[in-house]
């Protein structure tokens, strides 16, 4: 992936941050954690209390149920998130917004989702009786020591942490893998071949929209797509006259990618029809789907490779279901009380000297990947 396209995908994820964003609903995969569901934190939808500083300790953010989450906890988030982007974009990034929210709120709300959505999987634990054995418990001591001893006194001093920070957070990782383990270990969903058939075609697209800087879409005229559409009926008698697909999606289309594969479900469903009816070697005709006009070219009915790396993916997303179903009835008994008066006082660290952005990778390299949900 070049630069500009990283760019736009990480502008992308940070537009679908929307105030009171879901516990589960912590999509910032660029540090490749847990994501996943829908239920809000700490809004009206949820069992909240709102309160200013009545009954929380002088630096608690959030209350879930019996856990809590401090000040220093969720800067360790916030400050590593910031540092990734920035790492990408520079440090004027923040002062871009959309719809009257910057970019930094965003990634408030994102960060604050995603730490009640660990802690909330460790309470969860607590209630399946699921513990760390040793070595899970060695490796994440190491960590915290390799993380902690990466830091600059300022950096500690800004963010306000301990080792004893870091070794706690890690040990909510480590909790949130093994509940979800133990949730989804007798999930044996049988996948057959046609349910996970997956198709490869080269494809020609002619999109309907522009994309800002920011990575909003702005709808083409409709003068702009009848064009649209009468170049994708000329980019047709093209090929008919036995012109190179290749060439002409250079020439036409509007995505980089030409050969793609996808199975049933994962693409809009006019193009699936189309694809799934096409023999191999066989064009479509303009295939106008939500997103714009699409010419196809079959190159293979039935992907054999493609399609049993489709079926451990819907393996995965039947035990994700599973799991969530359990998620959601716990997080529905739970009470949830924030601290709004310290949560709105909360900002960024701007020091050219805390460039901290490896807590998450650190945990990944000595104890492996967190289940994404």
């Amino acid at each position: 992936m070049n630069l500009d396209t990283k760019k736009k995908k990480t502008i992308d994820r940070l537009h679908r941050f929307k105030k009171g964003t879901a516990v589960l609903c912590l999509s910032l995969t660029m540090t490749g954690m847990l994501t996943g569901c829908e239920k809000l934190p700490f809004g009206e939808e949820s069992n909240t209390k709102v309160v200013l500083t009545s009954g929380f300790g002088g630096e608690e953010i959030f209350r879930i149920s019996r856990s809590s989450c401090t000040k220093p906890e969720l800067m360790v988030y916030l400050t590593n998130m910031q540092n990734q982007y920035e790492t990408v974009y520079g440090p004027d990034i923040w002062n871009a917004g959309a719809q009257g929210v910057t970019l930094e709120q965003r990634l408030k709300d994102s960060v604050i989702a995603r730490i009640a959505q660990v802690k909330t999987m460790a309470l969860l634990a607590q209630d399946h009786e699921v513990t760390l054995s040793e070595n899970e418990n060695g490796k994440i001591e190491k960590a915290a020591e390799a993380y902690y001893s990466s830091l600059s006194p300022e950096e500690i001093e800004q963010m306000g942490i301990t080792k004893d920070t870091i070794l706690g957070l890690y040990k909510e990782f480590a909790l949130a893998n093994a509940v979800y383990d133990k949730i989804i270990q007798d999930v044996n969903p049988e996948i057959s071949d046609d349910e996970a058939r997956t198709i490869t075609v080269e494809q020609i697209v002619l999109h309907n929209y522009k994309t800002d800087a920011l990575g909003n879409k702005i709808p083409d005229s409709e003068e702009e797509q009848k064009e649209d559409l009468k170049i994708a009926r000329r980019v047709i008698r093209h090929i008919n006259k036995g012109e190179d697909f290749a060439l002409l999606a250079e020439k036409y289309s509007d995505e980089e990618e030409v050969t793609v594969s996808f199975g049933k479900g994962e693409v809009d469903r006019s193009l699936e029809d189309a694809a799934f009816d096409l023999d191999n070697g066989e064009v479509s005709s303009v295939v106008k789907a939500e997103d714009g006009y699409y010419v196809i070219r079959c190159i293979s009915t039935f992907d054999v490779k493609q399609t049993d790396a489709n079926k451990e993916k819907l393996m995965k997303k039947r035990k994700k279901e599973v799991f969530n179903e359990v998620y959601n009835r716990f997080v529905n008994s739970l009470t949830r009380s924030l601290n709004e008066e310290l949560w709105n006082g909360i900002s960024m660290i701007h020091d050219k000297n805390v460039t901290t952005a490896d807590f998450f990778s650190v945990y990944e390299e000595y104890c492996g990947k967190t289940q994404e949900l």
